[in-house]
């Protein structure tokens, strides 16, 4: 019985370890450039292949995206106010998008935030 118990105890810590390694990412970068634009890219790794959406918020300001289907386990999201960017598929945001140095994204499934972070913003 003892050691039954002690090789399940171990087979859960097993199974635990294995679980957090595959855990979905999300890695966030942003920059402002004073008054002239704002950027946001949003990437998610280690996700279960599907269709995301990426939402992304600064002080009052929100924009989502469309859907995007992972590639393999990933997922790519831009955000931008710079026209070129807007023109090779960036989801458009306002000049003035970032709001006190810091950007919030989420990676959803619907409705579910799979994952999400907060960071502070390069600020040129």
């Amino acid at each position: 019985m003892k050691a039954t118990t002690t090789f399940l105890s171990l087979a859960l810590v097993s199974f635990l370890a294995a679980s957090a390694a595959d855990a979905a990412s999300i890695r966030v970068k942003c920059e402002q450039r004073g008054t002239r634009s704002s950027t946001v890219s949003v990437d998610g790794k280690d996700l279960t292949p599907g269709a995301y959406t990426a939402m992304v918020t600064s002080g009052s300001n929100s924009a989502s995206s469309g859907l995007m289907d992972t590639v393999g386990d990933e997922v790519e999201f831009d955000f931008s106010s710079k026209a070129n960017d807007i023109a090779a598929g960036a989801v458009e945001i306002p000049k003035n998008f970032i709001q006190g140095g810091s950007v919030t994204a989420k990676i959803l499934s619907g409705d579910f935030t799979v994952v999400s972070d907060t960071v502070s913003c390069r600020v040129r």
